[in-house]
């Protein structure tokens, strides 16, 4: 299958994200589940285009701006100035600054990992990079890893980052809107990769012996991931990826296995061209889960907290078409039960705090951070 991607797709795809995207509902200060009320708090405001978040040790956050700024939350809640030593941005598009992680010896080493989309002569990347945080700043910010090759294009990065039980990283990525490429393994594009701390490949990924094939490379065929977690007792990872006009997918990468996009999908093709389904041809994995209408996934947590015990062991994924969260419980490697949880903003990240509450990035240009708690019975 050869796509080439015209103006006129392009508009499509804008207008069918449109489709998908009602127009924001008003500030809720609630919202109904099957675990009982929980109030929304807007624990601050005034963010631009959030994208990523990390709490450090002592209770303090890091949030991502995806125009380039990073910023870190008080245990008083009072926002700071940007941050300096992060690196420059490809602001384009959906390209900016995006993850931000914590090495997992992070009280002695100091590092924080940050995804980006990286400008340079050929076009943006994704790219991996830490630098040790001190006071305000980062220090002696290193590029580790970038997405090969570079594209003339400003959408599809990916760009989530979880670290492994073993310190290792697993970093998403996407297909940059190239579509055939994410079949091919001599590249990045659509992949998964799996990156030792210092963005070497890491032992034990699929393609170490293969001179066709990235060393890096965990999984491919994919299209734009920007939902990723461990699970917190099989230790392995979940993503979530974005599908065409239709067909997001829940997915749990293997290694060397090979999901198909675009030669397979649930969705179609913007322009309407219908897509085959998984299954019905080649030797591609299966997804666990998909949406159709989608739900444009952002942002993947297990959540452990004492919090809301009813959700321990659940998968939240933030929506941004859907507008809200969306649960999952699950049965082994199958999906038991979902719960819509609307929250009447495009969600990009989410996270558990150390409260054990559950904290959600809106994606606006006044974007917020929300904490989902539950609501104090006054016995009426």
């Amino acid at each position: 299958m050869t796509r080439t991607v015209t103006t006129a797709a392009l508009g499509l795809a804008a207008a069918a994200l449109s489709l998908s995207s009602p127009a924001l509902a008003q500030p809720q200060e609630s919202v109904q589940t099957e675990a009982g009320a929980l109030g929304l708090e807007t624990v601050v405001d005034g963010l631009v285009h959030p994208w990523g978040m990390a709490f450090l040790p002592d209770g303090r956050l890091l949030i991502t701006e995806r125009e380039g700024r990073l910023r870190l939350l008080s245990q008083e809640e009072t926002l700071s100035e940007p941050l300096e030593g992060v690196p420059e941005v490809f602001n384009q598009g959906q390209g900016g600054l995006l993850d931000v992680a914590l090495h997992p010896d992070f009280a002695s080493n100091r590092y924080v990992y940050l995804s980006f989309a990286d400008p340079g002569s050929g076009g943006a990347t994704t790219a991996l990079g830490r630098g040790r945080l001190n006071d305000d700043r980062l220090e002696d910010f290193e590029v580790l890893f970038r997405m090969e090759p570079r594209v003339e294009h400003e959408n599809h990065f990916g760009g989530r980052i979880v670290f492994a039980d073993d310190e290792t990283l697993f970093l998403t990525l996407a297909e940059r809107f190239q579509f055939d490429p994410a079949q091919d393994p001599s590249n990045h594009l659509g992949s998964v990769v799996r990156l030792n701390a210092d963005g070497t490949p890491a032992d034990g990924n699929p393609f170490l012996d293969d001179e066709a094939a990235r060393d890096e490379i965990w999984s491919y065929g994919h299209r734009n991931i920007e939902s990723a977690a461990l699970h917190p007792e099989t230790g392995e990872l979940w993503i979530a990826e974005m599908g065409p006009l239709g067909g997001d997918e829940l997915n749990r990468p293997e290694a060397g296995r090979n999901y198909g996009w675009p030669e397979v999908s649930w969705g179609k093709h913007y322009d309407g061209e219908e897509i085959p389904d998984p299954g019905d041809e080649g030797d591609y994995a299966g997804s666990v889960k998909q949406w159709t209408p989608v739900i444009s996934p952002s942002g993947m947590i297990f959540y452990t907290g004492d919090a809301l015990p009813e959700w321990q062991g659940s998968m939240l994924i933030g929506g941004l078409s859907e507008q809200g969260l969306v649960r999952l419980t699950l049965n082994g490697n199958e999906v038991a039960n979902e719960e819509r949880l609307p929250l009447g903003a495009r969600i990009r990240d989410v996270e558990q705090g150390p409260d054990g509450r559950v904290y959600v990035l809106t994606d606006e240009a006044d974007g917020k951070l929300i904490r989902l708690a539950p609501l104090e019975d006054d016995g009426a």
